[in-house]
């Protein structure tokens, strides 16, 4: 007799799932059990021999009904509130509750801070940190009416994307590494506001070969031996699956860093020094005294960003 699937009876909604990330992360929750959303924003086109193509999201859902699962696609931009309302609606309507949200939709305009237009500014942090609390604003008020409604805890799980960006600061991603940061802020937030609900709310920073990240990881090179590639999306998702599962419980509020075999669980920030004034507020003359020799004593280039996460590789 075979033992329930983890995810067995649950839904989910993962976006930007039509490539990449995203894909594997829809795939590996239908493997686990859960009937998905599949959203994304990519419409229907051609492919190379100009035959119809479906909608990236549509293939996806298709290859999940195909293995036995349940999936249904949404090609909405979570971005858009109302895009974002209605994603929610969806499974709720298609599916009868939502259980799980996996924030995973965003695109990159990589450029220096001095050359970065506005619209480069604003099309990432729209995307990857409006999308995030788009969808788990409408996913926390169903989560918060059902408690109600029953008057206990409800299931709920979020997963968020965040990113090494925002952790060990990306020169050239100024937009990207401010909009992930955002997210690692709203899923704290969200962690202590949902808690008493029955939610978690986590963040992941994976490194992944995806269409997004191509040029990011151009200089690392696939395995020639047909080994699974140490960037492959599939070294992420089964965290995915974990964090979105009921062994899950005890987890929420963290943020992990996962690829290539290897799963970091990042500390939360800590002081490292408090200095005191001695009357009732500082003067600039106190303040050069303490700091100034503080920070003459610390480590050259060493700042808040932690880029020693780059340096992270399986043992």
């Amino acid at each position: 007799m075979s033992l329930p699937l983890p995810l067995d009876g649950l839904s989910a909604i993962v976006t930007g799932a039509g490539r990449g990330l995203g894909r594997a992360e829809a795939l590996e929750l239908a493997r686990l059990g859960a009937a998905v959303v599949v959203n994304d924003y990519g419409q229907a086109g051609r492919d190379g021999s100009g035959e119809a193509s479906a909608a990236p999201a549509e293939e996806v859902a298709a290859e999940i009904r195909a293995a036995g699962g349940r999936a249904v696609a949404h090609l909405g931009d979570v971005s858009d509130h109302e895009q974002a309302r209605e994603l929610v609606e969806s499974a709720v309507s298609t599916y009868g509750r939502l259980d799980i949200l996996v924030n995973n939709a965003g695109i990159l305009r990589d450029r220096m801070v001095f050359s970065m237009t506005e619209e480069e500014w604003d099309s990432v942090v729209r995307v990857h940190l409006k999308g995030h609390f788009n969808t788990t604003h409408f996913a926390a008020a169903h989560w918060r009416a059902r408690s109600k409604e029953t008057g206990g805890p409800v299931y709920g799980r979020i997963v968020n994307t965040s990113s090494e960006a925002f952790l060990a600061g990306s020169a050239g991603q100024p937009n990207y590494a401010a909009a992930k940061g955002g997210i690692v802020g709203l899923t704290t937030s969200t962690a202590l506001a949902l808690a008493k609900y029955g939610v978690t709310a986590n963040a992941i920073c994976p490194r992944a070969r995806t269409r997004m990240t191509e040029d990011v990881f151009a200089g690392f090179q696939e395995p020639a031996d047909g080994a699974l590639d140490p960037l492959a999306p599939e070294h992420v998702s089964p965290l995915v699956g974990y964090l979105a599962s009921p062994a899950a419980a005890g987890v929420n509020g963290q943020l992990l860093v996962v690829h290539g075999g290897m799963v970091a669980v990042v500390e939360r920030p800590r002081v490292a020094a408090q200095f005191d004034s001695a009357k009732e507020t500082f003067t600039f003359a106190e303040l050069d005294g303490m700091l100034t020799p503080y920070y003459a004593d610390r480590p050259l280039n060493e700042t808040f960003a932690a880029a020693e996460v780059l340096g992270l590789k399986r043992r």
